[in-house]
């Protein structure tokens, strides 16, 4: 990987999908911690905003923190000390934070059993285009999914997905003023809404102005 290439946002993108995704630096270490505790607090910090959609489907929703965790795990994993190389992670994960009139989250359809897994991503073809929120009586807002990402495999979808939900004035106004919002997927093999809890959506509204 060239600095380059390890510098653009494509590439940020993806390590932060596979950061999501579980791998060895990611969810296990944050959620698990390395003492057995101190992972838990910071996971519990951290992935207030994650939502589950039954079983299978689950939405974490960024923000300034962990994605400044993230920054963090990338410096100290590929061991980057000097000013240019921490700025250059800052500048590329920067566009990855909300910026006041979205947000922004990372959707997972977690299927631990692999054979399970490739037939429901070949049924799930297109869900990242189905993804939306609601704020109360509003019309659907759905998700812009993986802008800057390219498919491997159009015949299936990826078991990761960064989306963005981007917001009117007047639904920012609402949500701020204590308005409901509903999280929901109207793919037609897995159609599913929830309305979001009081502890998520102060969080959401915190992050919007």
């Amino acid at each position: 990987i060239t600095l380059a290439h390890r510098h653009s946002r494509h590439w940020c993108c993806q390590a932060l999908l596979r950061w999501r995704h579980g791998c060895r630096h990611g969810w296990r270490t944050l959620r698990h911690g390395r003492d057995g505790t101190h992972g838990r607090r910071w996971f519990e910090k951290i992935v207030v905003g994650s939502v589950a959609l039954g079983e299978h489907l689950r939405v974490q929703f960024e923000n300034e923190v962990t994605i400044r965790y993230q920054i963090q795990e990338m410096l100290r994993i590929e061991k980057i000390f000097e000013q240019e190389g921490i700025q250059a992670e800052i500048d590329a994960y920067s566009p990855l934070v909300p910026d006041g009139q979205n947000w922004k989250a990372t959707m997972l359809l977690e299927y631990p059993d692999v054979s399970d897994r490739r037939r429901e991503l070949i049924r799930l073809v297109g869900i990242e285009d189905h993804m939306f929120v609601q704020v109360e009586d509003h019309a659907l807002v759905y998700a812009k999914a993986n802008e800057d990402l390219v498919l491997e495999n159009p015949n299936k979808t990826s078991s990761v997905h960064f989306l963005r939900f981007e917001l009117t004035p007047t639904m920012v106004a609402a949500v701020k003023a204590g308005a409901q919002v509903v999280l929901g997927c109207d793919h037609k093999n897995l159609e599913t809404r929830l309305s979001l809890d009081a502890q998520t959506l102060a969080n959401l509204a915190f992050d919007l102005h």
